[in-house]
Protein backbone atom coordinates (compact mmCIF):
# COMPACT_ATOMS: atom_id res chain seq x y z
CA UNK A 1 0.00 0.00 0.00
CA UNK A 2 1.50 3.24 -0.79
CA UNK A 3 0.55 5.72 1.88
CA UNK A 4 -1.02 9.44 1.28
CA UNK A 5 -0.98 12.00 3.61
CA UNK A 6 -3.81 14.71 2.38
CA UNK A 7 -3.40 17.99 5.22
CA UNK A 8 -6.44 20.14 4.49
CA UNK A 9 -10.56 19.59 3.52
CA UNK A 10 -11.30 22.76 1.81
CA UNK A 11 -12.78 23.39 -1.34
CA UNK A 12 -10.93 21.50 -3.78
CA UNK A 13 -10.47 18.50 -1.84
CA UNK A 14 -13.28 15.68 -2.67
CA UNK A 15 -11.61 15.50 -6.35
CA UNK A 16 -8.42 15.15 -5.31
CA UNK A 17 -9.38 12.35 -2.38
CA UNK A 18 -12.00 10.30 -4.45
CA UNK A 19 -8.99 10.18 -7.12
CA UNK A 20 -6.58 8.75 -5.10
CA UNK A 21 -8.99 5.96 -3.13
CA UNK A 22 -9.50 5.24 -6.63
CA UNK A 23 -6.53 4.09 -7.02
CA UNK A 24 -5.17 0.19 -6.33
CA UNK A 25 -3.35 0.07 -3.61
CA UNK A 26 -3.28 3.15 -2.41
CA UNK A 27 -4.43 4.37 1.43
CA UNK A 28 -5.41 8.05 1.71
CA UNK A 29 -5.39 9.88 5.15
CA UNK A 30 -7.55 12.98 5.09
CA UNK A 31 -6.21 15.62 8.33
CA UNK A 32 -8.18 18.19 9.06
CA UNK A 33 -9.11 20.77 12.00
CA UNK A 34 -12.19 19.79 11.60
CA UNK A 35 -12.53 15.88 11.46
CA UNK A 36 -16.10 15.88 10.04
CA UNK A 37 -15.24 17.42 7.01
CA UNK A 38 -12.19 14.51 6.78
CA UNK A 39 -14.63 11.95 6.89
CA UNK A 40 -17.18 13.37 4.94
CA UNK A 41 -14.27 13.51 2.46
CA UNK A 42 -13.19 9.87 3.16
CA UNK A 43 -16.84 8.78 2.85
CA UNK A 44 -16.67 5.12 4.60
CA UNK A 45 -13.75 4.35 1.83
CA UNK A 46 -11.94 0.95 3.05
CA UNK A 47 -8.82 2.31 2.00
CA UNK A 48 -9.49 6.03 3.40
CA UNK A 49 -8.99 7.78 6.92
CA UNK A 50 -10.03 10.66 8.43
CA UNK A 51 -7.73 12.45 11.30
CA UNK A 52 -8.18 15.45 13.63
CA UNK A 53 -5.40 17.83 13.14
CA UNK A 54 -4.47 20.91 14.24
CA UNK A 55 -1.32 22.15 12.22
CA UNK A 56 0.73 23.91 15.01
CA UNK A 57 0.68 20.52 17.00
CA UNK A 58 3.81 20.09 15.68
CA UNK A 59 4.31 16.32 17.25
CA UNK A 60 0.99 15.38 15.64
CA UNK A 61 2.02 16.48 12.26
CA UNK A 62 5.27 15.41 12.26
CA UNK A 63 4.40 11.71 12.98
CA UNK A 64 1.72 11.53 10.48
CA UNK A 65 4.60 13.05 7.97
CA UNK A 66 6.94 10.21 9.25
CA UNK A 67 3.97 7.40 8.46
CA UNK A 68 3.07 8.45 4.83
CA UNK A 69 5.09 7.84 1.98
CA UNK A 70 4.14 11.29 0.30
CA UNK A 71 2.47 14.46 2.22
CA UNK A 72 0.21 17.20 0.16
CA UNK A 73 -0.40 20.18 1.54
CA UNK A 74 -3.78 21.96 0.74
CA UNK A 75 -3.19 23.89 4.18
CA UNK A 76 -3.04 27.60 4.08
CA UNK A 77 0.43 28.72 1.76
CA UNK A 78 2.23 29.45 5.19
CA UNK A 79 2.33 26.08 6.39
CA UNK A 80 3.88 24.46 3.36
CA UNK A 81 7.28 25.27 3.91
CA UNK A 82 7.03 23.91 7.51
CA UNK A 83 5.79 20.57 6.08
CA UNK A 84 8.40 20.68 3.55
CA UNK A 85 10.65 20.46 6.07
CA UNK A 86 9.72 17.38 7.93
CA UNK A 87 9.25 15.71 4.33
CA UNK A 88 13.08 16.30 3.57
CA UNK A 89 13.24 15.24 7.49
CA UNK A 90 11.87 11.94 7.01
CA UNK A 91 12.75 11.47 3.15
CA UNK A 92 9.08 11.45 1.88
CA UNK A 93 7.67 13.32 -1.00
CA UNK A 94 5.34 16.36 -1.24
CA UNK A 95 3.10 17.89 -3.35
CA UNK A 96 1.51 21.35 -3.30
CA UNK A 97 -0.87 23.57 -5.92
CA UNK A 98 0.49 26.58 -4.55
CA UNK A 99 3.39 28.84 -5.68
CA UNK A 100 6.45 28.41 -4.69
CA UNK A 101 8.33 30.61 -2.53
CA UNK A 102 11.41 32.33 -1.81
CA UNK A 103 11.58 29.95 1.75
CA UNK A 104 10.52 27.08 -0.63
CA UNK A 105 12.98 27.65 -3.45
CA UNK A 106 15.65 27.80 -0.75
CA UNK A 107 15.18 24.15 0.36
CA UNK A 108 16.27 22.69 -3.42
CA UNK A 109 19.18 21.53 -2.11
CA UNK A 110 18.00 19.76 0.90
CA UNK A 111 15.00 17.96 -0.83
CA UNK A 112 17.75 16.46 -3.35
CA UNK A 113 20.37 15.24 -0.77
CA UNK A 114 17.43 13.36 0.84
CA UNK A 115 16.26 11.85 -2.47
CA UNK A 116 12.75 13.86 -1.95
CA UNK A 117 10.58 15.60 -4.83
CA UNK A 118 8.86 18.84 -3.47
CA UNK A 119 6.49 19.36 -6.34
CA UNK A 120 4.65 22.62 -6.26
CA UNK A 121 2.27 24.80 -8.45
CA UNK A 122 0.71 21.47 -9.95
CA UNK A 123 -3.36 23.37 -9.61
CA UNK A 124 -4.73 24.79 -12.72
CA UNK A 125 -3.20 28.35 -12.16
CA UNK A 126 -0.26 27.78 -11.42
CA UNK A 127 -0.29 24.05 -12.85
CA UNK A 128 -2.24 23.29 -16.09
CA UNK A 129 -1.08 26.83 -17.31
CA UNK A 130 2.45 25.60 -17.07
CA UNK A 131 2.30 22.05 -18.39
CA UNK A 132 0.05 23.38 -21.25
CA UNK A 133 2.32 26.40 -22.20
CA UNK A 134 5.32 24.44 -21.91
CA UNK A 135 4.13 21.41 -24.13
CA UNK A 136 3.37 24.35 -26.78
CA UNK A 137 7.27 25.48 -26.15
CA UNK A 138 9.03 22.31 -26.13
CA UNK A 139 7.46 21.53 -29.19
CA UNK A 140 8.17 24.89 -30.85
CA UNK A 141 11.60 24.33 -29.83
CA UNK A 142 11.73 20.51 -31.58
CA UNK A 143 10.69 22.28 -34.70
CA UNK A 144 13.63 24.57 -34.74
CA UNK A 145 11.36 27.41 -33.87
CA UNK A 146 11.70 30.41 -30.95
CA UNK A 147 8.81 32.11 -29.01
CA UNK A 148 8.34 35.67 -29.94
CA UNK A 149 5.15 36.53 -27.98
CA UNK A 150 3.57 34.87 -25.25
CA UNK A 151 0.18 36.21 -23.69
CA UNK A 152 -1.55 33.26 -21.09
CA UNK A 153 -4.88 34.40 -19.36
CA UNK A 154 -7.12 31.83 -16.62
CA UNK A 155 -10.44 32.54 -14.84
CA UNK A 156 -12.93 31.05 -12.51
CA UNK A 157 -16.23 32.47 -13.43
CA UNK A 158 -19.60 31.29 -13.21
CA UNK A 159 -21.01 29.78 -16.10
CA UNK A 160 -23.20 31.88 -18.53
CA UNK A 161 -26.45 30.46 -17.91
CA UNK A 162 -25.62 31.07 -14.39
CA UNK A 163 -24.03 34.18 -14.47
CA UNK A 164 -26.99 35.92 -13.16
CA UNK A 165 -25.87 38.86 -10.92
CA UNK A 166 -24.40 42.15 -11.81
CA UNK A 167 -21.09 41.25 -10.82
CA UNK A 168 -20.65 38.80 -12.84
CA UNK A 169 -18.99 36.86 -10.64
CA UNK A 170 -19.53 33.79 -7.69
CA UNK A 171 -17.32 32.43 -5.57
CA UNK A 172 -15.62 28.95 -6.18
CA UNK A 173 -12.86 29.56 -3.70
CA UNK A 174 -11.99 31.72 -0.89
CA UNK A 175 -13.90 35.37 -1.08
CA UNK A 176 -10.59 36.75 0.72
CA UNK A 177 -8.48 35.37 -1.76
CA UNK A 178 -9.97 36.71 -4.69
CA UNK A 179 -10.03 40.18 -2.93
CA UNK A 180 -6.62 39.97 -1.69
CA UNK A 181 -5.34 38.89 -5.61
CA UNK A 182 -6.50 42.55 -6.58
CA UNK A 183 -3.70 44.48 -4.28
CA UNK A 184 -1.21 42.84 -6.04
CA UNK A 185 1.10 44.80 -8.48
CA UNK A 186 1.66 43.41 -11.61
CA UNK A 187 5.27 43.37 -14.28
CA UNK A 188 5.18 42.10 -17.59
CA UNK A 189 6.97 42.54 -20.86
CA UNK A 190 5.65 44.06 -23.71
CA UNK A 191 7.17 44.51 -26.97
CA UNK A 192 10.72 44.79 -25.58
CA UNK A 193 9.62 46.84 -22.77
CA UNK A 194 8.88 46.47 -18.95
CA UNK A 195 5.69 47.21 -18.00
CA UNK A 196 5.37 47.85 -14.08
CA UNK A 197 1.70 48.37 -12.33
CA UNK A 198 0.99 49.33 -8.86
CA UNK A 199 -1.24 47.55 -7.07
CA UNK A 200 -3.68 50.44 -6.94
CA UNK A 201 -3.59 51.17 -10.53
CA UNK A 202 -4.29 47.19 -11.28
CA UNK A 203 -7.86 47.23 -12.53
CA UNK A 204 -7.12 50.37 -14.31
CA UNK A 205 -5.31 47.51 -16.76
CA UNK A 206 -7.59 45.94 -18.72
CA UNK A 207 -8.78 44.90 -22.29
CA UNK A 208 -10.74 42.31 -24.40
CA UNK A 209 -9.71 39.26 -24.80
CA UNK A 210 -11.75 36.50 -27.41
CA UNK A 211 -11.82 33.22 -26.28
CA UNK A 212 -12.18 30.71 -29.15
CA UNK A 213 -15.58 29.19 -29.06
CA UNK A 214 -16.65 31.28 -25.94
CA UNK A 215 -16.66 35.17 -27.19
CA UNK A 216 -15.28 38.01 -24.97
CA UNK A 217 -13.88 38.34 -21.39
CA UNK A 218 -11.63 40.86 -19.87
CA UNK A 219 -8.13 40.33 -19.35
CA UNK A 220 -6.11 42.23 -16.56
CA UNK A 221 -2.62 41.48 -15.78
CA UNK A 222 -1.55 38.81 -12.54
CA UNK A 223 1.56 39.57 -10.23
CA UNK A 224 4.77 39.80 -11.97
CA UNK A 225 4.92 37.84 -15.22
CA UNK A 226 8.58 38.51 -16.24
CA UNK A 227 10.38 35.85 -14.21
CA UNK A 228 8.56 33.09 -16.64
CA UNK A 229 10.80 34.41 -19.81
CA UNK A 230 13.13 32.42 -17.71
CA UNK A 231 10.74 29.51 -16.23
CA UNK A 232 9.78 28.72 -19.23
CA UNK A 233 13.09 29.18 -21.68
CA UNK A 234 12.09 31.78 -23.72
CA UNK A 235 14.84 34.39 -23.91
CA UNK A 236 13.87 35.49 -27.43
CA UNK A 237 10.60 36.60 -26.21
CA UNK A 238 9.65 40.29 -26.94
CA UNK A 239 6.26 39.59 -24.83
CA UNK A 240 5.77 37.79 -21.67
CA UNK A 241 2.29 38.49 -20.24
CA UNK A 242 0.30 36.30 -17.59
CA UNK A 243 -3.42 37.40 -16.66
CA UNK A 244 -6.86 36.82 -14.99
CA UNK A 245 -10.17 36.48 -16.63
CA UNK A 246 -13.47 38.03 -15.88
CA UNK A 247 -16.87 38.99 -17.58
CA UNK A 248 -16.36 42.71 -18.73
CA UNK A 249 -17.14 45.57 -15.96
CA UNK A 250 -15.53 43.79 -13.38
CA UNK A 251 -12.35 45.66 -13.64
CA UNK A 252 -14.00 49.21 -13.74
CA UNK A 253 -15.61 48.16 -10.61
CA UNK A 254 -12.89 47.32 -8.97
CA UNK A 255 -10.87 50.04 -9.78
CA UNK A 256 -13.91 52.07 -7.51
CA UNK A 257 -13.77 50.13 -4.72
CA UNK A 258 -10.03 50.33 -4.79
CA UNK A 259 -10.32 54.08 -4.85
CA UNK A 260 -12.55 54.23 -2.11
CA UNK A 261 -10.41 52.09 0.24
CA UNK A 262 -12.32 49.13 0.45
CA UNK A 263 -9.54 46.83 -0.24
CA UNK A 264 -7.53 48.38 3.45
CA UNK A 265 -7.06 44.99 5.42
CA UNK A 266 -5.22 46.93 8.41
CA UNK A 267 -7.13 49.65 10.28
CA UNK A 268 -9.71 47.82 12.16
CA UNK A 269 -13.15 49.24 12.99
CA UNK A 270 -16.01 49.01 15.81
CA UNK A 271 -18.50 46.91 13.24
CA UNK A 272 -21.19 46.54 16.26
CA UNK A 273 -24.73 47.74 15.23
CA UNK A 274 -23.55 49.18 12.15
CA UNK A 275 -25.36 48.75 8.70
CA UNK A 276 -23.66 48.94 5.53
CA UNK A 277 -24.70 52.49 4.98
CA UNK A 278 -23.48 53.72 7.90
CA UNK A 279 -20.02 52.10 7.85
CA UNK A 280 -19.85 53.85 4.24
CA UNK A 281 -20.28 56.55 5.23
CA UNK A 282 -16.06 56.65 6.36
CA UNK A 283 -15.46 56.53 3.55
CA UNK A 284 -18.05 58.65 1.15
CA UNK A 285 -17.89 62.44 1.66
CA UNK A 286 -21.13 63.86 2.42
CA UNK A 287 -21.48 67.49 1.62
CA UNK A 288 -24.72 67.75 0.54
CA UNK A 289 -28.26 66.92 1.23
CA UNK A 290 -28.65 63.94 -1.00
CA UNK A 291 -28.34 60.79 -0.65
CA UNK A 292 -25.78 58.47 -0.01
CA UNK A 293 -26.01 57.15 -3.70
CA UNK A 294 -25.79 60.21 -4.96
CA UNK A 295 -22.86 61.81 -2.76
CA UNK A 296 -21.28 58.62 -3.86
CA UNK A 297 -21.47 59.16 -7.66
CA UNK A 298 -20.44 62.54 -7.15
CA UNK A 299 -17.55 61.34 -5.51
CA UNK A 300 -16.50 59.12 -7.97
CA UNK A 301 -17.52 61.75 -10.40
CA UNK A 302 -20.03 58.97 -12.58
CA UNK A 303 -23.74 59.51 -13.49
CA UNK A 304 -26.04 57.73 -10.60
CA UNK A 305 -27.21 55.29 -12.51
CA UNK A 306 -23.52 54.14 -13.60
CA UNK A 307 -22.74 50.43 -13.61
CA UNK A 308 -19.86 50.80 -10.69
CA UNK A 309 -22.40 52.33 -8.50
CA UNK A 310 -25.24 49.79 -9.60
CA UNK A 311 -23.05 46.78 -8.82
CA UNK A 312 -22.38 48.94 -4.98
CA UNK A 313 -25.80 49.46 -4.46
CA UNK A 314 -27.01 45.85 -5.44
CA UNK A 315 -24.02 44.28 -3.25
CA UNK A 316 -25.96 46.00 -0.05
CA UNK A 317 -23.07 48.63 0.30
CA UNK A 318 -25.46 51.31 0.38
CA UNK A 319 -28.15 49.64 2.63
CA UNK A 320 -29.23 49.84 6.43
CA UNK A 321 -28.74 45.94 6.40
CA UNK A 322 -26.76 45.19 9.36
CA UNK A 323 -23.02 43.99 8.73
CA UNK A 324 -23.10 41.11 11.54
CA UNK A 325 -19.78 41.87 12.26
CA UNK A 326 -18.26 43.22 15.95
CA UNK A 327 -14.95 44.38 14.44
CA UNK A 328 -13.10 44.05 11.00
CA UNK A 329 -11.67 46.23 8.23
CA UNK A 330 -12.71 47.42 5.06
CA UNK A 331 -11.46 44.39 3.45
CA UNK A 332 -13.65 42.23 6.25
CA UNK A 333 -16.92 44.32 5.15
CA UNK A 334 -16.50 44.17 1.09
CA UNK A 335 -15.78 40.20 1.76
CA UNK A 336 -18.36 39.61 3.89
CA UNK A 337 -20.92 41.68 1.65
CA UNK A 338 -19.61 39.52 -1.49
CA UNK A 339 -20.45 36.63 0.52
CA UNK A 340 -23.60 36.64 1.34
CA UNK A 341 -24.61 37.91 -2.65
CA UNK A 342 -22.35 36.06 -4.73
CA UNK A 343 -22.97 32.61 -4.60
CA UNK A 344 -23.53 29.67 -6.57
CA UNK A 345 -27.52 28.46 -6.42
CA UNK A 346 -27.93 24.42 -6.11
CA UNK A 347 -27.08 22.99 -9.53
CA UNK A 348 -25.47 26.28 -11.09
CA UNK A 349 -22.72 25.21 -12.99
CA UNK A 350 -19.19 27.01 -12.51
CA UNK A 351 -16.58 27.54 -15.03
CA UNK A 352 -12.81 27.24 -15.99
CA UNK A 353 -11.53 29.08 -18.82
CA UNK A 354 -7.46 29.09 -19.85
CA UNK A 355 -6.34 30.59 -22.73
CA UNK A 356 -2.96 30.62 -24.41
CA UNK A 357 -1.42 32.97 -27.33
CA UNK A 358 1.50 32.45 -28.92
CA UNK A 359 3.54 33.98 -31.83
CA UNK A 360 6.46 31.65 -32.91
CA UNK A 361 9.11 31.81 -35.95
CA UNK A 362 10.10 29.40 -37.90
CA UNK A 363 12.94 29.42 -40.39
CA UNK A 364 10.72 30.20 -43.21
CA UNK A 365 6.88 31.03 -41.59
CA UNK A 366 5.53 32.57 -38.33
CA UNK A 367 2.35 30.91 -36.63
CA UNK A 368 -0.16 32.13 -34.57
CA UNK A 369 -0.44 29.14 -32.13
CA UNK A 370 -3.15 29.17 -29.03
CA UNK A 371 -4.00 26.80 -26.30
CA UNK A 372 -7.43 27.22 -24.88
CA UNK A 373 -9.19 24.90 -22.14
CA UNK A 374 -13.06 25.84 -21.47
CA UNK A 375 -13.84 23.59 -18.66
CA UNK A 376 -17.45 23.30 -16.86
CA UNK A 377 -18.48 22.03 -13.56
CA UNK A 378 -21.00 19.54 -12.66
CA UNK A 379 -24.57 20.06 -11.82
CA UNK A 380 -24.81 18.89 -8.08
CA UNK A 381 -21.34 17.73 -8.02
CA UNK A 382 -17.70 19.05 -8.22
CA UNK A 383 -17.18 22.42 -9.28
CA UNK A 384 -14.88 22.95 -12.23
CA UNK A 385 -12.26 25.24 -10.08
CA UNK A 386 -12.04 22.09 -7.42
CA UNK A 387 -11.29 19.59 -10.63
CA UNK A 388 -9.07 21.91 -12.19
CA UNK A 389 -7.17 22.11 -9.20
CA UNK A 390 -7.32 19.01 -7.18
CA UNK A 391 -6.94 16.61 -10.50
CA UNK A 392 -3.29 18.00 -11.47
CA UNK A 393 -1.66 17.47 -7.84
CA UNK A 394 -3.60 14.12 -7.32
CA UNK A 395 -2.43 12.78 -10.73
CA UNK A 396 1.23 13.57 -9.82
CA UNK A 397 0.93 12.20 -6.56
CA UNK A 398 -0.24 9.16 -8.27
CA UNK A 399 2.71 8.63 -10.77
CA UNK A 400 5.36 9.79 -8.02
CA UNK A 401 4.52 7.07 -6.27
CA UNK A 402 4.49 4.89 -8.98
CA UNK A 403 8.18 6.13 -9.47
CA UNK A 404 7.08 7.54 -13.08
CA UNK A 405 8.02 10.54 -12.30
CA UNK A 406 11.85 10.55 -10.97
CA UNK A 407 12.74 14.36 -10.60
CA UNK A 408 14.08 15.18 -7.57
CA UNK A 409 14.51 18.96 -5.26
CA UNK A 410 12.24 21.93 -5.62
CA UNK A 411 9.85 21.24 -8.69
CA UNK A 412 7.42 23.19 -10.63
CA UNK A 413 5.80 21.12 -13.92
CA UNK A 414 7.79 22.30 -16.28
CA UNK A 415 9.48 19.54 -17.44
CA UNK A 416 7.99 16.85 -19.78
CA UNK A 417 8.68 13.60 -17.50
CA UNK A 418 6.38 15.48 -15.30
CA UNK A 419 3.59 17.60 -17.65
CA UNK A 420 3.54 14.76 -20.59
CA UNK A 421 1.87 11.89 -18.08
CA UNK A 422 -0.15 14.98 -16.39
CA UNK A 423 -1.37 16.07 -18.97
CA UNK A 424 -2.21 12.82 -20.48
CA UNK A 425 -3.95 11.51 -17.65
CA UNK A 426 -6.26 14.68 -17.69
CA UNK A 427 -7.14 14.20 -21.23
CA UNK A 428 -8.95 11.48 -19.17
CA UNK A 429 -10.52 13.15 -17.29
CA UNK A 430 -12.08 15.14 -19.62
CA UNK A 431 -10.17 18.32 -19.06
CA UNK A 432 -8.41 19.02 -22.08
CA UNK A 433 -6.06 22.37 -24.09
CA UNK A 434 -7.17 22.23 -27.65
CA UNK A 435 -4.48 23.48 -29.18
CA UNK A 436 -4.68 25.90 -32.80
CA UNK A 437 -2.05 26.38 -35.29
CA UNK A 438 -2.30 29.31 -37.88
CA UNK A 439 0.24 30.13 -40.14
CA UNK A 440 0.97 34.09 -40.37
Amino acid sequence: MKKVLILGAGLVSRPYVNYLLTQKDFSVTVASRTVSKAEKLVAGHPNGKPVELNVTDDAMLEKLVSEHDLSVSLLPYTYHVKVAKLCIKHRKHMVTTSYVSDAMRELDEDARDADVLILNEVGVDPGIDHMSAMRIIDGVKENNGRILSFKSYCGGLPAPEANTNPWGYKFSWSPRGVVMAGKNAAKWLEDGKIIDVPGPELFAHHWEVEIPEFGKLEGYPNRNSVPYVDIYGIKNTKTMFRGTLRYPGWCAAMKKIVDLGFLDDEKEYDLAGLSYADFMKNFVDVKTHKTLKENLAAQWELPVDANPIYRVEWLGLLSHEKIGLEKGTAMDVFCNALNEKLTYEPGERDLLVLHHEFIAEFQDKKQHITSTMIDYGIPNGDSSMSRTVGLPAAIAVKLILEGKIQEKGVKIPVDPEIYLPVLDELKNQNIECVERFEDM
